[in-house]
């Protein structure tokens, strides 16, 4: 495992497609997506462009002002996205992310004059790699990883849906 960790490279762990919302959206609304989702950041999207980026303590911070119920992205948001090259090492990778104390990287793509994020690595793919037993435990991330078709995503999400809008109605 010892040397897995020095030959992984950012894409070998990076999960392509990230979470992102509007500048409107309510911290209500945020809060319900990150439980629901489970996320650890979405990054906030404005006509294509990524503004910021929100977390868990960036909607903390939210809870405790008076108005919380009212404030939306764009007012809670930490203006930027941090970023990352997708060939670095994991453990420079790592490091960067303590010394801006953040817990999420994202790769940016760049086309016709908009910059949006394309992939992310965070703490939870470090914890992922750390706790891997072979390289086998890892399939699921990364560049490579096997991914469902965008249909077969429509599908599992619609159903999804529809199980919990019956669930609601019981």
């Amino acid at each position: 495992m010892a040397d897995m960790q020095s030959t992984l490279l950012v894409r070998d762990l990076m999960t392509v497609g990230v979470e992102t919302c509007t500048p409107e959206i309510t911290a209500i609304e945020l809060a319900r997506r990150f439980l629901v989702e489970g996320l650890e950041e979405i990054v906030v999207l404005e006509e294509g462009n990524a503004l910021g980026v929100i977390g868990r303590d960036e909607l903390v911070k939210a809870y405790l002002r008076e108005n919380y119920s009212t404030l939306t992205g764009r007012e809670i948001m930490r203006e930027g996205v941090p970023q990352v090259p997708p060939d670095i090492p994991l453990r420079a990778a790592a490091q960067v992310m303590l010394d801006m104390k953040v817990r999420a990287l994202y790769l940016m793509h760049h086309a016709g004059g908009i910059e949006y994020p394309a992939a992310v690595i965070t703490y939870w793919h470090l914890l992922r790699h750390l706790q891997a037993q072979r390289e086998d435990d890892l399939r699921d991330l990364g560049i490579h990883a096997e991914r469902q078709s965008p249909v077969q995503t429509f599908i599992q999400r619609r159903d999804a849906v529809r199980q919990a809008n019956l669930s609601k109605q019981k």
